[in-house]
């Protein structure tokens, strides 16, 4: 089993950015799809964002997209999260997961495709 950490949230106006990283311990980081999830106060977990193990694929949700960006850096076994042009409707606790298979399941917004799960980071985006 992997160790999934974030960091890098906190609080920003609108408008603003902010760089989420999510370090994974073991090594087989490289091997397995990552991704970003999302869940706010009331509201369902949100599927944000996937990158594949290259990090050459990537797919973001429609609310996200042309804002967020996806990266990976295998040899630091830490995946990002750049958010840009931020919104009061982004504030949420950010959680990273891997997914459950060595490929990039098309069921990549679900979240029962990921075993592993962070315990998340807190955005709050003020007006």
């Amino acid at each position: 089993q992997v160790q999934l950490v974030e960091s890098g949230g906190g609080l920003v106006q609108a408008g603003g950015s902010l760089r989420l990283s999510c370090v994974a311990s073991g090594r087989t980081f490289s091997s397995y799809a990552m991704a970003w999830f999302r869940q706010a106060p009331g509201r369902e977990r949100e599927f944000v964002a996937v990158i594949g193990w290259s990090g050459r694929t990537t797919y973001y949700a429609d609310s996200v997209k042309g804002r967020f960006t996806i990266s990976r850096d295998n040899a630091k076994n830490t995946v990002y999260l750049q958010m840009n042009s931020l919104k009061r409707e982004d504030s949420a606790v950010y959680a990273c997961a891997r997914m459950s298979t060595r490929y990039l399941d098309s069921a990549y917004s679900k979240a029962d495709t990921y075993g592993d799960w962070g315990q998340g980071t807190q955005v709050t985006v003020s007006s």
